[in-house]
């Protein structure tokens, strides 16, 4: 097994057009390369977006008839049309509603460390039966230079992340991420690199570190403001460690071939 250090080489650089990595950027970049390794690893049906939408509209047809049959006289017929129309809504809001609920834990985690710590470094997403034994690893690096605050809870998208998020992705796909997956479900965890004094059992579980089988090649992104794409920036001296995020997200199985 190898353990990730700071003197990793062979990051792909990516530079944003903004003078720096703020809070905003860096979250919706992260969020972005989560749904692409779903979505590219056959663990999600649709991109992240198509499914909160489809996702809310179960919920308002469901309402919607829960309203009916209490305000409306049907005739028998009608109100078993719309009985059985409800049942089969509540079964595919059950089948999302795990995944949903893990992605909004998740990105109400990545927002509080963003807030806390704006100047995070480093994000490894890890795809497989455990974080100690995964398939496929995504390492995002964050080169902040002078970044200045995330600027408290605002996380509106902007120009800049919606730029970031699109090379981030166009690059992984360049590289061949989601090429070779696996039948069946798999589970995403997040890992974050933050300094020490960090402390959020809520969301957060620190590691001493983490490891990964050497024969598993990481697809790695060093992201850097503009301001930084053409020089070296000298790494921290903080005291880091490495933190799990407690909401796992367990993809959806889709793939797997029915047995006869």
């Amino acid at each position: 097994m190898e353990a990730i250090e700071a003197s990793e080489v062979s990051h792909t650089e990516i530079c944003t057009t903004a003078d720096a990595l703020d809070g905003s950027v860096i979250f919706h970049t992260i969020y972005d390369v989560i749904g692409f390794v779903l979505y590219m690893h056959q663990q999600i049906p649709s991109t992240l977006q198509d499914m909160s939408i489809e996702f809310d509209t179960m919920h308002s047809e469901y309402n919607q008839l829960v309203s009916v049959l209490a305000e409306t006289e049907l005739k028998a017929s009608q109100r078993r049309y719309h009985i059985s129309k409800m049942r089969g809504i509540k079964l595919g809001i059950r089948r999302l509603e795990k995944l949903m609920n893990a992605l909004s834990n998740m990105k109400t985690a990545i927002q509080l460390i963003i807030n806390e710590i704006p100047n995070i470094e480093k994000i490894i997403l890890a795809l497989g039966a455990s974080p100690r034994r995964p398939q496929h690893i995504y390492i995002l690096s964050f080169s902040h230079g002078t970044a200045g605050p995330s600027g408290g809870n605002d996380f509106t998208r902007s120009k800049a992340a919606d730029g970031l998020s699109r090379k981030a992705i166009r690059t992984l796909i360049s590289k061949g991420a989601g090429s070779v997956t696996y039948p069946g479900s798999s589970k995403l965890f997040l890992l974050i690199k933050a300094p020490s004094s960090f402390n959020q059992p809520q969301h957060f579980l620190p590691i001493r570190d983490f490891r990964y089988n050497k024969k598993i090649m990481p697809f790695r992104l060093l992201f850097k403001c503009r301001n930084q794409c053409q020089e070296e920036v000298a790494p921290t001296s903080e005291d880091l460690l490495w933190f799990q995020c407690r909401h796992v997200i367990k993809g959806l199985a889709m793939n797997t071939v029915p047995e006869e």
